[in-house]
């Protein structure tokens, strides 16, 4: 095939000479003809090289390809426009000249701006010269442009702007851009208020983003906001309407019922008051769950209600209203006697209990769960049927009530409250269908849960369940399914010691037991770390025992305004942390952007990052933090969203985390054996540190001490990380 594409290029490059020799360019014109040229030299370049070859792919044929695009079948083009009988007069060809230039403009622009792969130019000045010709007939354009993709109708709108259907070109190309960008709609749509779509995609504004329209419709003197409530729609007008309420997004998650008259506007509002000292928190809550396992079922017929999802949605008012009103409160009390902590899950039935825990799975502490489940066991039927429950809610986030028990050592309890076929059945749906859908969240269950079960009995039945889905793939022929099973079934047997699977030799991921020092330095040889605290009360509680515990026979401490430099005075081991200065005047968030800064000054990349701080700072440590880290302690996991946002940034990091919010008395030693193993200039050997601090933790008089301990979680036992690594790892090279 490339001696095909070679004979071609070399031939048509011989007849594009041929055409140089037999056209007469007018000097007038030559300007127009070399402003053709410097655009396709800028493109020639703009793959780090000038040498008249197009070299973005790691295929020659296709580089063959698009190198013959950009020459000879532009220079054929701007040829073709001196001998053309349909261009006549000066300005005509001047005009079809600088379409050419603008589109080669116009395309190099879109690739600097990463909207396009480089390698679609082939296409797109195929469409461009269709379109071209076309114009050249003073054909309409409409079709053409309604026929390109996105990016290519927008080019070529822009090129070919001047005619009488501009306008219907723009609309056109919006139309395909909303299909891309659907929740865009509020935010563009203001030079297309006269369009007769326009409040077709108010409509679907409303469908999709109740939330954003409600934002914009509460302006009635903006022009989307008049708009907005001039347009004849039910649930437009009905969100209208809430749009001049104060307590409006209590009522978003309803806006389903509400729109079929199973709910009334009179109805929520006894709950929900006037936001604040008439508020019913257990009702409205109670309101919501209801309302959850409802839509639930529907969710089973693939009926999706409006609102469900996205900001202020059913499950993000259900999320919130759980932490602020249940688990936070249990958390915050978890040092008082039990009856008084867990009062505030007196209320709820087994059903509201159920969807509590799992709502509240990031930030629930070990002990509040615990006692909630407990709870939850002399709710639901004498005795209690964990079948019946799941049944009841419809097995709405069964996966994370399973995943959630068998980290927290429950799992055998609650599969015992139900018949073994039954549980059987239940555990054989846990490990099913994990291909679906468009993120691996289910799987990373799975994973994690493996890693927490003791039962060998139950492992056995995963593992098996795992295989046997692997094999359904294979023959059904879906290789995602193939890939995801075949990585599980892989992560479990690495699971036990004596399997002796090698993860590095069968998926080709670091080893996870251990991190070698020279994985740590950088250029200069020096091991940064850069930690993270943030200024709510606990960071500021435990950042100075932090500081302190660096004694000054091993570590240099200099402080500055907004952050402590600690360094070792054997070796280059540098430690950088923020101080936790007051994070309501966000003043902790100023102080990591300021850090980074200098750090990028002094050319550090922290190769080793620590949270310190609850799961709901976690998000501005993932943003702050370097990529490429090698080692990042958390102080809590924070879900599989973080998870995969970390091994976004740092593929090989090797992740130690826990089932709760860290503890500042175990967070200490943990860093301050790493800290001791770099000084003294050994590789950090994961399973002896455990096994050391495990002696040591053992032996703590403080049982929520040990108990916390016990939620930690070693690199190579977070089967959750070790599974997205292994994924990422074999979907990069396919």
């Amino acid at each position: 095939m490339r001696l095909l594409y070679i004979f071609l290029f070399l031939a048509i490059s011989g007849n594009t000479f041929a055409q140089r020799d037999t056209v007469i360019i007018p000097i007038d014109r030559q300007y127009f003809h070399d402003k053709i040229i410097k655009e396709q030299q800028r493109i020639d370049e703009a793959d780090g090289k000038r040498d008249k070859k197009l070299s973005v792919s790691e295929n020659e044929d296709i580089n063959l390809q698009l190198t013959y695009a950009l020459f000879n079948k532009v220079d054929a083009l701007r040829y073709e426009i001196e001998r053309s009988k349909t261009i006549i007069t000066k300005n005509e060809k001047v005009r079809f000249l600088s379409f050419i230039e603008d589109f080669l403009s116009k395309y190099r622009q879109v690739w600097q701006n990463r909207e396009i792969d480089p390698v679609s130019f082939t296409k797109l000045f195929d469409d461009f010269t269709e379109i071209f010709r076309a114009r050249e007939e003073n054909k309409t354009l409409l079709p053409y442009i309604y026929a390109a993709p996105y990016i290519s109708a927008r080019i070529n709108s822009e090129v070919f702007l001047g005619t009488n259907e501009d306008q219907q070109l723009r609309n056109i190309v919006y139309l395909k851009y909303l299909e891309l960008h659907p929740t865009d709609i509020l935010q563009t749509i203001r030079p297309y208020l006269q369009q007769s779509f326009a409040d077709s995609l108010i409509r679907v504004s409303a469908q999709r983003s109740p939330t954003i329209l409600y934002s914009y419709a509460q302006s009635k003197t903006s022009s989307e906001g008049r708009f907005i409530h001039q347009v004849q729609d039910p649930a437009v007008q009905l969100i209208s309407t809430l749009s001049q309420m104060p307590t409006a997004l209590f009522y978003f998650p309803f806006m389903d019922d509400l729109l079929h008259e199973k709910k009334t506007i009179k109805g929520i509002g006894k709950y929900v008051g006037d936001g604040d000292k008439s508020y019913d928190s257990v009702g409205y809550y109670k309101l919501l769950i209801a309302t959850e396992m409802a839509y639930a079922k529907r969710l089973t017929a693939k009926d999706t209600p409006m609102a469900m999802f996205g900001v202020n949605g059913l499950r993000d008012m259900l999320r919130k209203k759980t932490m602020q009103h249940f688990v936070n409160r249990i958390n915050e009390l978890h040092n008082s006697p039990t009856p008084y902590r867990m009062r505030a899950i007196q209320p709820l039935t087994a059903e509201e209990l159920y969807y509590m825990i799992v709502m509240g799975e990031s930030e629930i502490y070990t002990s509040s769960y615990k006692h909630s489940f407990t709870r939850l066991l002399t709710l639901k039927g004498d005795p209690f049927r964990g079948d019946s429950l799941l049944i009841s809610v419809n097995f709405d986030f069964f996966k994370k009530f399973i995943k959630m028990a068998a980290n927290y050592n429950q799992l055998d309890v609650f599969l015992a409250s139900m018949t073994k076929q039954n549980a059987a059945v239940l555990m054989k749906a846990f490990v099913s269908n994990l291909d679906k859908g468009d993120n691996l969240e289910d799987a990373v269950d799975v994973a994690d849960s493996y890693s927490s079960i003791v039962n060998k009995e139950l492992r056995a039945s995963m593992l098996a369940n795992v295989t046997k889905n692997e094999t359904d793939g294979i023959m059904e022929g879906n290789g995602r399914k193939q890939i995801i099973y075949n990585l599980l079934k892989t992560v479990f047997l690495s699971a036990d010691v004596e399997n002796k699977v090698d993860l590095t030799a069968l998926i080709g991921i670091p080893s996870i037991y251990e991190v070698d020092q020279s994985a740590l330095k950088d250029a200069k040889g020096r091991i940064v770390q850069q930690v993270f605290f943030y200024g709510d009360e606990d960071g500021k509680a435990f950042y100075p025992p932090f500081v302190n515990s660096f004694s000054s026979a091993d570590w240099i401490i200099k402080n500055e305004k907004e952050w402590v430099e600690i360094k070792s005075r054997k070796g280059d081991v540098y430690i950088y942390s923020n101080k936790p200065l007051d994070s309501d005047k966000n003043l902790d968030d100023s102080a990591q952007v300021h850090l980074n800064a200098y750090l990028k000054s002094q050319g550090m990349q922290p190769s080793i990052v620590v949270h310190r701080g609850h799961s709901y700072w976690l998000p501005g440590t993932i943003e702050r933090m370097p990529g490429d880290a090698k080692v990042v302690v958390l102080g809590s996991c924070g879900g599989y969203k973080n998870l995969n946002e970390i091994l976004e940034l740092s593929p090989d990091a090797h992740i130690i985390s826990t089932k709760e919010v860290g503890a500042g008395d175990i967070n200490r030693p943990i860093l301050n054996y790493m800290n001791k193993t770099l000084k003294d200039g050994k590789a950090l050997d994961w399973r002896s540190m455990w096994s050391s601090l495990s002696l040591t933790f053992s032996t703590d008089p403080s049982k929520a001490i040990r108990e916390s301990w016990e939620d930690y979680i070693p690199p190579y036992k977070n089967l959750g990380a070790i599974f997205l690594k292994a994924y990422n790892k074999k979907m990069s090279v396919l």
